[in-house]
């Protein structure tokens, strides 16, 4: 619930975990892109545990799942996804430490891009995708440095018995998809400074 005075753009849980007096990371403000493709960012996360953050552009701000392996582009691969807190659009082009606190750790941006949705009902229309999330499976093309083609968010696991969410990242079979799909996180480097984690690490920033 946000506090009050806070306006209800659905990042109050990221203001309520983030000190912006001890921490770089953007300010929570909601950024409403016209007659673009929404916009989608994957960061490595060198936190308590190596991850990813996959993050969609919906309704203003960057809907969010920690990917513990990463995207995958061989369909074979079900790569699980932990729904986080909404991030603003300005979290998109952050890469740096994080400081002692919440999320503690090194970011880099490891792909960035614009995705379009592919969800569509039974009659083919097409649903839009805040919905079709809240339904539980969105389908959707992405257009990035590093990840091309379609993929599918689906929910395995919901909250109506007080269960944490859970999701499956997997890419479709495709002409961009493939076997190869290894990420070596700490020696990716930055599609935003060409940086490893290593590297902005040492730089601090």
């Amino acid at each position: 619930m946000a506090k009050q005075g806070e306006p209800k753009d659905g990042l109050s849980e990221y203001r309520r975990k983030r000190d912006f007096s001890k921490t770089a990371e953007p300010r929570a403000e909601a950024a409403h892109g016209k007659g673009r493709q929404p916009a989608f960012v994957v960061q490595i996360h060198d936190a308590s545990t190596l991850h990813f953050d996959f993050r969609l552009e919906v309704d203003g701000v960057l809907k969010s799942w920690a990917v513990p392996k990463g995207p995958s582009s061989d369909p074979r691969d079900k790569r699980l996804a932990m729904p986080t807190e909404d991030h603003p659009m300005a979290y998109a082009d952050f890469e740096g430490v994080i400081g002692e606190g919440y999320g503690a750790g090194t970011v880099i941006v490891w792909d960035r891009g614009t995705y379009r949705s592919l969800t569509t009902d039974r009659q083919h229309h097409e649903v839009p995708f805040a919905e079709a999330l809240g339904q539980g499976h969105v389908s959707f093309w992405m257009d990035g440095t590093k990840l091309r083609g379609g993929y599918a968010l689906t929910r395995i696991r919901g909250s109506a018995e007080g269960d944490r969410e859970a999701w499956l990242l997997v890419k479709e079979d495709d002409r961009h998809a493939s076997a190869r799909s290894s990420t070596e996180p700490t020696r990716a480097r930055s599609a935003l400074s060409g940086r490893t984690l290593g590297q902005v690490a040492h730089d601090g920033r």
